[in-house]
């Protein structure tokens, strides 16, 4: 990824899914099931020609700081999304503390 590289990340509800652009291409996405009050985090995937250039972690923060900022709660089905929580710890209190222990958290 060069610096002249423009990185967007948004959320798609109408595929219920966030997703990360690079120059207007989409690179990854993470798809989600949103319930009332709840969002499940399923499944994450990056390009293959974008692996190793932190996308995903880009994506997955977006996500979390989204779920923050509508007062959901988060399930971490997606085992790169409960690593990152894992990586960074003031993340998990989105997870609720009776499910923590089912994530591994």
């Amino acid at each position: 990824m060069s610096a002249t590289e423009t990185i967007e990340v948004r959320d798609a509800p109408e595929r219920e899914r966030y997703e990360v652009t690079v120059d207007g291409v989409l690179a990854g996405h993470l798809d989600y099931m949103l319930r009332e009050g709840l969002i499940a985090l399923v499944h994450t995937e990056v390009e293959e020609h974008h692996e190793g250039q932190g996308l995903g972690s880009r994506l997955i923060r977006f996500a979390l700081d989204d779920a923050r900022r509508r007062e959901l709660a988060v399930l971490p089905f997606c085992p790169f999304v409960k690593s990152f929580i894992e990586r960074h710890r003031e993340y998990a209190d989105l997870v609720p503390a009776n499910m923590r222990p089912r994530f591994g958290l």
